[in-house]
């Protein structure tokens, strides 16, 4: 690790000799008082790593819309979708709906199957027998850009 000072700014420099996924500074970062530097701690990490369970099941997919906002999936977010996951009652579900895909929680009842907006200003989906429905996968992550 390096640190490198100009007039203004300390910039960190990563050593980037070995290639094994991004670097990891194995410490919190504080959003209140600033980390003694002396804790920090590098090392290599891939986020399919700590993301991914199932390689073979998992995929990504970029949220478009703005139906999921107050369950905190914004439009362009990236979400990490598990398909050997058990499609239960109140986990949000990546569905595909009479030709469209659609990211929703699943809200399963004694009447049926329901996909629920997470936004005031849309209504809940009710599954019936006349939905081409399948649920692709469970969200298990969301990355998103700052």
């Amino acid at each position: 690790m390096e640190i490198r000072h100009t007039t203004n700014l300390t910039f960190f420099t990563p050593d980037l000799s070995v290639n094994t996924g991004a670097v990891f500074v194995d410490t919190g970062i504080s959003a209140g008082f600033p980390a003694p530097v002396e804790d920090f701690n590098e090392e290599r990490l891939s986020l399919d790593s700590m993301l991914v369970k199932n390689k073979m099941t998992t995929f990504y997919a970029r949220v478009s819309g703005q139906s999921m906002i107050d369950a905190g999936l914004d439009d362009n977010d990236l979400l990490v979708i598990d398909r050997s996951l058990e499609p239960i009652n109140n986990r949000i579900a990546v569905c595909f709906l009479d030709g469209e895909f659609t990211v929703k929680r699943l809200r399963v009842e004694k009447d049926g199957v329901w996909l629920q907006p997470e936004n005031a200003m849309y209504q809940p989906i009710k599954i019936t027998e006349e939905n081409d429905f399948v649920i692709w996968g469970i969200v298990t992550n969301v990355i998103k850009k700052v």
